[in-house]
């Protein structure tokens, strides 16, 4: 009896290690349930349209588009044509039509729609090779309900998201931060995969300004290092990285800054940071880190929001 009881603990312990590695697939795939794009009739508009039906696609997700403005026969037989045009009249897509201020009225949709990811274009600063989002992008990061992916270049054909460069500076949302970023990764099969951290400077401070000797002080920065190593590989040991290349760096410095040179540097196709501050009297007068990405993006921006 006792045997009997043995083999049927253990055949329901197997079920249910199936059901959890069943809902991990499924949750790979189902990181973004419903993808959001506000869409007008500009340049670029069949670029983001194709980009975000490659991001539903990759995860199994429904399409939200987003229009604000009058809805006339004219625009919505226009409209009609370019989403049959690009293969989004289907049951998976859904339009909205709004009428109201856009930010409003596209953060008000999100909402509604209960959506995962919003996509979003950046603009090109007049005169130089860089971009950065206008006050209404900025208006929408800071009040989007959910993760926003911003893109640079939107192209018809897809972005290839070769190297990625994730922010693992502690904060409260990086664990998050660097899940989605390799869940997204793995997703678009990128090439590399890079995490920076930073050590923060009061620590570094206190590791270059004791009486201690040169070698004690050269330790204590190198055990400052380890730590923050150690603090990204115990995030990593929770996520399956299936067979991407990661690649752990450590900086001093502020992280925005030295996120913005590292990109720049290895020339990275997409930067994944988190956003879980609300902004204050003085973050308004000050830009924070955030705010110093967006003035200059060194390449597409995913930020991810809990």
């Amino acid at each position: 009896m006792d045997r009997d009881q043995d083999k049927w603990s253990c055949d329901k312990s197997i079920v249910q290690m199936r059901k959890i590695r069943l809902f991990k697939v499924i949750s790979f795939f189902k990181m973004y349930h419903k993808v959001a794009l506000a869409i007008a009739f500009s340049p670029r508009m069949e670029a983001l349209i194709s980009e975000t039906k490659r991001l539903v696609q990759l995860f199994g997700s429904e399409l939200i588009l987003i229009h604000i403005g009058k809805k006339t026969d004219e625009l919505e037989a226009k409209l009609g044509e370019i989403m049959v045009k690009n293969g989004l009249d289907d049951a998976k897509t859904k339009l909205i039509w709004k009428e109201g201020k856009p930010v409003k009225m596209i953060i008000e949709a999100c909402k509604e729609e209960n959506a995962d990811l919003l996509v979003a274009g950046a603009l090109k600063r007049e005169g130089f090779l860089t971009y950065y989002m206008g006050s209404v992008g900025r208006k929408i990061i800071r009040k989007s309900p959910c993760s926003v992916l911003t893109l640079i270049e939107p192209k018809v054909q897809s972005t290839v998201f070769e190297k990625v460069v994730l922010n693992g500076t502690q904060l409260e949302i990086t664990a998050n931060v660097i899940e989605c970023g390799i869940i997204f990764s793995k997703a678009v099969k990128a090439d590399q995969v890079h995490i920076l951290n930073e050590i923060k400077m009061y620590g570094l401070q206190m590791g270059t300004a004791s009486e201690d000797s040169e070698e004690e002080a050269s330790n204590t920065r190198r055990q400052l290092v380890q730590n923050e190593v150690e603090y990204v590989e115990g995030i990593l040991k929770k996520i399956d990285q299936g067979n991407l290349k990661i690649n752990i760096k450590v900086t001093g410095g502020r992280w925005a800054v030295e996120l913005a040179r590292f990109c720049e540097k290895i020339e990275a196709d997409l930067l994944v940071v988190g956003d879980d501050q609300k902004l204050n009297f003085f973050d308004r007068i000050f830009p924070h880190d955030l705010e110093d990405l967006l003035s200059t993006l060194p390449c597409n921006l995913l930020i991810v929001k809990n």
